[in-house]
């Protein structure tokens, strides 16, 4: 590299107006990683309700971010933005790039621009003077870019398909497929993400009620539900409201992942998607999971014949929580490459294209360091609500079939069961079945059994977990109970089945049997989720009776 070159600096500006905006350029940033001859800048483009929240994030990252005003008052060397709406073309630059902010252009707003055009691909914003306003536009598909010729040829004549940078840094994410689902909590579970966009058309919109239908009808060692959000829908609402307006559902279980990035985690955990017509289930259908349509009918803004018309239209229709554990059963996951050749192109290919691209608009060699996608991070750590639960349980001989819903469930059950010491007054003494996992050592466990049946009189048993393969089962009337859970091993991995749920099992053959305790010893089948386990059930002894609990 010439002298001159290495130590010329360049000014690069990255406008955004929103917080979705922000993210793509995110995404773009690793260009530039590691050259020094490079200042980043970060402004907001006035216009937009939704850019706030990228603001404040921005804030926390310590990035050097200029006031839009400011901005308008200086000349940078290249202008990146990812949205061409807003006072951007009141900015200046020596060369200008615009990329998408989304899997494609989907949709038109009926509020904004030209009527049906898709937003993103409108001349009223890609044209300033009649001429285009970017030196560059980096397309993700051939496909946008043969729309792009359709609606503004001058704007096409500077395209590039470069492919998509979140779809790549996502797969090469799919590496800590595992990691991000022991963080959630996930284990063996199927993991569905329900994808909502924004405006009037999107599913949170038109079917509140549905993230808490789900958490309360989907069993929970089967299931974890994960309610993924555009962006623009949390800053209209607020993260402190959406939290509040979901307030049921996440004290059932759903998971709220955050909108930068984690987002994506949890699409590359997730097995499924229950979706409306937003363009992220384009991504998590590259990643092969399956996408189940919410019963969006088209409504005014999706544009047909696009890749995500094309993709809804062959989606099996969502038609409740009941019927979706048969559906997803039957439903086969869609092919990686169709969908990838409808709507992503060059996979693994963006960050070096674009390098190319941009350094060619600046007017410097790029450097030679290592480029790779960023690893997204790990998603907030979560656990399933475990503390009060719910028990459906079929009792056929020895075999005994285990559901357990969130407390708050509609569904008619069995018993109820709650984590003596975490759950909530209420909850603990609307149990049948109180369970406590090893503490400080204090009780005996039948000293703790004895104590919880004196304490809250409307319970019938307690069951101390001395550990994730034994436990004492003390039932009011019929005695006391030592409860094996051994391990299920099969194809070289172990499963086990929670010894709470055992418990749950075992009390349901007790109370379903006249004279118990003569049947013991007996070993039972216990079904949960897609776990099965042979139970040990026998009179309890003094290793279970006087074990430090």
């Amino acid at each position: 590299m010439p002298d001159a070159a290495r130590h010329q600096r360049s000014s690069v500006l990255l406008a955004f107006r929103s917080a979705v905006a922000l993210n793509r350029l995110l995404d773009v940033l690793p260009v530039f990683e590691g050259d020094p001859r490079i200042d980043r800048w970060f402004t907001l483009v006035p216009g937009s309700r939704f850019g706030t929240d990228a603001l404040a994030a921005l804030d926390r990252s310590g990035a050097r971010v200029v006031d839009f005003d400011e901005a308008r008052g200086r000349h940078f060397d290249l202008i990146l933005s990812t949205s061409p709406k807003g006072e951007l073309t009141s900015l200046s630059g020596r060369a200008r790039a615009l990329l998408p902010h989304g899997a494609g252009f989907n949709k038109a707003l009926a509020d904004e621009g030209s009527p049906r055009l898709p937003s993103g691909l409108d001349p009223a914003f890609l044209l300033a003077a009649g001429e285009p306003w970017a030196d560059l536009h980096g397309l993700g598909h051939h496909e946008q870019l043969a729309r792009l010729t359709e609606f503004c040829p001058p704007a096409a004549a500077r395209a590039v398909v470069v492919g998509d940078p979140t779809l790549d840094r996502m797969r090469e994410s799919t590496g800590r497929r595992d990691t991000y689902r022991a963080r959630l909590g996930v284990g063996g579970r199927t993991l569905l993400a329900v994808l909502t966009t924004w405006g009037p058309e999107s599913l949170l919109v038109r079917r509140h009620g549905l993230p808490l239908e789900l958490a309360l009808h989907l069993p929970v060692d089967e299931y974890r539900v994960a309610l993924v959000v555009h962006p623009n829908e949390v800053s209209a609402r607020t993260p402190f409201d959406l939290a509040e307006q979901l307030g049921p559902a996440l004290r059932a279980g759903l998971l709220l992942p955050a909108a930068h990035q984690e987002w994506a985690s949890v699409l590359v955990a997730a097995d499924a998607v229950l979706t409306d017509h937003g363009s992220t289930a384009l991504y998590a259908a590259a990643l092969g999971r399956t996408v189940v349509l919410d019963g969006y009918d088209g409504g005014r803004e999706l544009l047909p014949g696009t890749p995500m018309a094309r993709l809804l239209a062959a989606a099996p229709r969502f038609t409740g929580a009941a019927d979706l554990p048969g559906l997803l059963r039957a439903a086969a996951p869609p092919d990686p490459s169709r969908v990838a050749a409808d709507a992503f192109a060059r996979p693994g290919e963006a960050l070096p294209l674009l390098r190319a691209e941009l350094y060619r608009l600046i007017g410097l060699p790029p450097p030679g360091t290592p480029l790779a996608p960023a690893l997204l991070p790990d998603p907030v750590a979560s656990r399933p609500p475990d503390r009060a639960l719910a028990v459906r349980a079929g009792v056929d001989g020895r075999r005994v079939r285990v559901e357990r819903f969130p407390v708050a469930t509609d569904l008619p059950v069995h018993h109820r069961a709650a984590q003596h010491g975490a759950a909530g007054l209420t909850e603990q003494r609307g149990a049948e079945l109180l369970w406590r996992r090893p503490g400080t050592g204090r009780w005996s466990a039948a000293g703790w059994a004895a104590h919880v049946l004196d304490e809250l009189p409307s319970c019938r048993a307690a069951a101390a977990l001395l550990s994730p393969g034994r436990c004492l089962l003390v039932h009011r009337r019929l005695g006391a109970f030592a409860l094996r859970v051994p391990p299920h091993r099969a194809d070289g991995r172990v499963a086990r089945v929670d010894p709470a749920a055992a418990a749950s099992a075992a009390y349901a053959w007790l109370v379903s049997r006249p004279h118990p305790a003569g049947e013991l010893p007996v070993e039972l089948t216990c079904a949960v989720g897609r776990s099965t386990a042979r139970l040990e059930l026998t009179a309890a002894g003094p290793e279970e009776l006087d074990a430090e609990f």
